[in-house]
């Protein structure tokens, strides 16, 4: 089968890197490395979240991959299967999704969706008005112990997410990568968060999620702690897992390219903005010191 010829748009993330080496990369270690994708293109534009100096490094990475990388839009999205959007700063999102949504694309939106509530709704009408496929994830999504207690406990009374609280170099550091530890809660107790309380203190942020059916989730976001841990119980026990990160990339991108093969979204549109809208909450309630209402539009 012809592999699928992937464009990545954006250079100030590693992932543009990790997951171009496990598609091509000669040393690609073999339990890492992943058939059916060639990345062939990529954008770059300076961020706030890269220096030029570094993007320069991973254009010469790429470069000795077989990437062209250029700094045009429509090179970049030219001659290429799907797109995906590799930009570590939230907030051109949905400036770049416009742009690939009018190519009618299959795109992977990498983790968070949008900066704000407002565009993300905004990314996620476009797909439907345009009929442009899209996921958007974290690659804690599919960590093997998220999937395996999500498994075991189908309906959670309580569910704890532990992970980092990075600090970004522009605009919110609770939505850059919070998401993750948001991701891994929302794929253990679905939809249907209604309030947010989070506080912040010398560790990092902590936040309380309540759902209907009085259901409870916390997002634990440490500062220079870089761990991931998932618990959850019920009436019939509890269980707490250290997550392994040594796959996610590898995983992730199974996801991505049985999607660009025209499977079904491993994360639904309400699932992504579910996720941002916890994540805004958190970082209106540490600002606010009030409790967020999550509101159903």
């Amino acid at each position: 089968m012809k592999d699928i010829m992937v464009g990545i748009i954006g250079l100030d993330t590693s992932h543009s890197i990790e997951f171009t080496r496990r598609l091509q990369a000669p040393d690609c270690p073999a339990d890492q490395k992943v058939k059916g994708m060639k990345a062939v293109k990529c954008l770059r534009f300076p961020s706030p979240f890269q220096t030029e100096p570094d993007q320069d490094k991973r254009q010469q990475q790429m470069e000795q991959w077989g990437v062209k990388v250029t700094r045009d839009f429509k090179e970049a999205a030219d001659g290429v299967d799907t797109l995906m959007l590799e930009i570590n700063d939230p907030s051109p999102h949905l400036e770049y999704f416009k742009k690939a949504a009018g190519l009618g694309k299959p795109v992977f939106l990498d983790k968070p969706p949008a900066d704000t509530m407002e565009n993300a709704k905004e990314i996620f009408s476009i797909a439907a008005g345009s009929k442009v496929r899209v996921f958007s994830a974290s690659s804690l999504r599919f960590a093997p112990q998220v999937l395996e207690i999500s498994r075991e406990f189908s309906r959670p009374k309580i569910c704890m997410a532990v992970g980092p609280l990075g600090q970004a170099p522009a605009g919110s550091s609770v939505v850059w990568y919070g998401v993750h530890a948001v991701e891994m809660l929302e794929r253990v107790m679905g939809t249907g968060a209604e309030k947010v309380f989070a506080r912040k203190d010398g560790c990092g942020a902590i936040a309380c999620v309540e759902y209907k059916g009085g259901r409870r989730g916390i997002i634990q976001l440490n500062e220079g702690v870089y761990h991931y841990g998932i618990y959850c119980h019920d009436e019939k026990g509890m269980k707490f897992l250290a997550v392994d990160t040594s796959f996610i990339y590898t995983d992730l991108l199974k996801e991505i390219i049985k999607f660009f093969s025209g499977g079904e979204p491993p994360a639904r549109p309400e699932d992504s903005l579910e996720v941002q809208a916890i994540l805004n909450a958190i970082d209106v309630s540490i600002t606010s010191g009030k409790e967020q209402i999550l509101t159903a539009d």
